[in-house]
């Protein structure tokens, strides 16, 4: 998912931002997986088909945005940690007011909800059709040798060796 342009149509504008970090979570099994207690209403996207967006809310303030990319039956989702902005900048600065383009303004997974104006409505939404408002197109090549994976982040609830996967992934950009 890394380089794909994640777009955002909101009051007529599109909003749009290249995917630069990413962390994977995979089924029942992954301990720091929502799905890790079985399906829930909760969680009931990340069961579904791949495609969809599960979008839920934490810590009572922030929305996060998951694509889900198993097959239906197999709960697995990709969260989008962070994205560079490319369209739609004046409304995200709206959006996100205050901290608009200072160092970071979009490098964590409710920064990037709030500056796209993504919610509750989105969860459940099909990430391959435009008609929805929220979808994913093709967008930069990443080079390899770009690319940094690490462990997850914020996931200190979790054992070994769920703790310490590699499966979150940066684009380290020179721009």
């Amino acid at each position: 998912m890394l380089g794909c342009l994640l777009v955002r149509r909101w009051e007529g504008q599109r909003l749009a931002g290249l995917i630069v970090e990413v962390e994977a979570y995979q089924g029942v099994d992954d301990q720091a997986c929502h799905a890790r207690a079985g399906k829930t209403a909760r969680n009931a996207v990340m069961f579904g088909a791949p495609g969809r967006a599960y979008v839920y809310f934490t810590y009572g303030m922030h929305w996060m945005l998951n694509l889900v990319c198993e097959t239906e039956g197999v709960p697995a989702a990709v969260l989008i940690r962070a994205i560079r902005p490319v369209e739609g900048l004046e409304l995200m600065r709206v959006l996100r007011p205050n901290l608009a383009e200072k160092s970071g303004w979009l490098n964590g997974p409710a920064k990037l909800t709030q500056a796209l104006a993504i919610g509750r409505e989105q969860n459940g939404v099909d990430v391959c059709s435009k008609e929805n408002g929220l979808w994913v197109e093709k967008g930069a090549s990443v080079p390899e040798g770009e690319v940094r994976a690490s462990p997850r982040v914020g996931i200190g609830y979790a054992p070994e060796p769920w703790l310490s996967l590699p499966w979150r992934w940066l684009w380290e950009t020179r721009a």
